[in-house]
């Protein structure tokens, strides 16, 4: 008797779901574990991965080898994988240079970024092929921008527009009074976006509105740390998730204030002479601590534009030193603000490791960070600023299988974060040796150093 068409494709379907494997289960054995969640490190641990998930993290003794991978980690560190805060990928987009960017971040331990602002329509693309494992690339998170309209003359966003009008594209929108917020908001939602920047030329109570409206439709809102003319309180007042770039904060308490972004007046550094630091940005960090607002501090862009300018004398000068910077960021941590791990900029192209191992250098000198406060600014810290605290930055059950294999122990020196063995990322193993700088699949065309934005 012949089955009929519908018949056959339940038959189909019910025989497919009866044969699919069930994920393969692997045990990482007697690893020195570091969580993430700033607990003492734990030795003779063992973590159980099915598929991209982890389901237990236990001691050895406890593990039930039968029937699983067992991966033996003896001698060996474990800790979650890192994450870049502040990356950018497509300005202008280049697929092939970006792949290779984001093929050394992976080897090199990184298994998540924060893209932001760049060409959705290139940068969304990467972000689904990471995804599914299509490219050996951390997973990728992005941002919709949106900025005064004055802002759009900046060359950039032709560059990540291009085809477009600037300033009127779903993911660099053009904001002023007269802007239907509800919609905005939602367009920003549409290009799949995991957050909303706020970049420039605003004043104080429109950046408001947009965070309210934002937060009102389920986006996090990640702000300049001066959108001019609105200032660093405007922001902390506005209740923003995330504030980008530690330097910036300190107009909160200079006498010469840019009226709008492209207006280059540098920092009065008069307020802070001989250490001093003045009590606008006291409470400002005491407000940021209390409302749970993260500082994505990208250090790193700031001090090599010190030292690049101080040599070369030529393109924009620095709106503030790099010792400034530095001290702005250690006297957030000082008062309890969470500090994330973003660069904004990439190392040279034959640079073994991506720049975040440098912001992560500075975070455990000049800024003062114990290796501990450091490796959680890298993980969880991270995590919670790209709003994804409930699937990574931590090594828990339930949460991404996200780890990142040390040969040394970063707790007694932040450097051994460079002695990856190998990197896992959705449960997929990549070890640092199949990694060759300078070979073909090298970071070629990497995007070098970057002007802070």
């Amino acid at each position: 008797m012949r089955r009929g068409v519908l018949g056959c494709l339940l038959l189909l379907s019910s025989t497919a779901v009866a044969t699919e494997a069930a994920p393969e289960r692997t045990i990482y054995r007697h690893a020195v574990l570091i969580d993430g969640t700033g607990a003492p490190a734990r030795p003779g641990t063992s973590i159980v991965v099915e598929g991209e998930r982890i389901v237990a993290v236990l001691p050895d003794a406890q593990a039930d080898t039968r029937g699983a991978r067992v991966v033996d980690l003896r001698g060996r560190h474990v800790i979650p994988g890192l994450i870049d805060t502040h990356v950018h990928l497509a300005t202008p987009p280049d697929a092939d240079a970006a792949k290779q960017t984001l093929r050394r971040q992976l080897y090199s331990g990184v298994t998540a970024v924060r893209s932001m602002a760049d060409d959705v329509r290139s940068v969304g693309e990467l972000s689904r092929q990471a995804l599914v494992g299509e490219i050996p690339s951390p997973d990728i998170h992005y941002a919709a921008l949106m900025a005064g309209p004055g802002f759009f003359r900046d060359p950039r966003t032709i560059a990540v527009t291009r085809g477009r009008t600037p300033g009127q594209t779903p993911w660099m929108q053009a904001i002023d009074d007269r802007t239907d917020l509800v919609l905005a908001v939602a367009m920003a939602r549409g290009t799949s976006a995991d957050g909303i920047k706020l970049y420039a030329d605003m004043p104080g109570p429109l950046l408001a509105k947009i965070t309210a409206e934002a937060h009102r439709q389920g986006i996090p809102v990640w702000a300049h740390a001066a959108v001019f003319p609105a200032m660093p309180a405007d922001d902390v007042a506005a209740g923003v998730d995330v504030i980008s770039h530690s330097c910036p904060l300190a107009y909160e308490a200079s006498t010469r204030r840019p009226a709008s972004y492209h207006e280059r007046t540098p920092v009065d550094e008069a307020p802070f002479k001989d250490g001093a630091m003045p009590p606008a940005i006291t409470a400002l960090f005491a407000s940021m601590a209390a409302r749970g607002i993260i500082l994505d501090a990208t250090n790193l862009v700031y001090v090599r534009h010190v030292e690049e300018y101080a040599r070369e004398k030529k393109g924009t000068p620095p709106r503030c030193s790099a010792a400034l910077t530095l001290r702005l960021t250690a006297q957030a941590f000082r008062q309890g603000v969470a500090i994330s791990s973003g660069t904004d900029g990439d190392n040279p192209d034959d640079a073994p490791f991506p720049s975040l191992h440098d912001e992560l250098d500075l975070l455990a000198g000049p800024v003062g960070m114990p290796p501990m406060e450091v490796i959680r600014a890298a993980t969880a810290t991270a995590a919670r600023a790209l709003g994804q605290e409930k699937a990574m930055g931590t090594i828990e059950p339930g949460k991404l299988a996200n780890l990142v294999v040390l040969a040394q122990d970063p707790l007694t020196g932040i450097d051994h974060l460079r002695s990856v063995t190998e990197t896992v990322k959705r449960g997929v193993r990549y070890p640092r040796g199949a990694f060759a700088v300078g070979g073909q699949d090298s970071n070629a065309s990497g995007s070098g150093a970057r002007t802070p934005d």
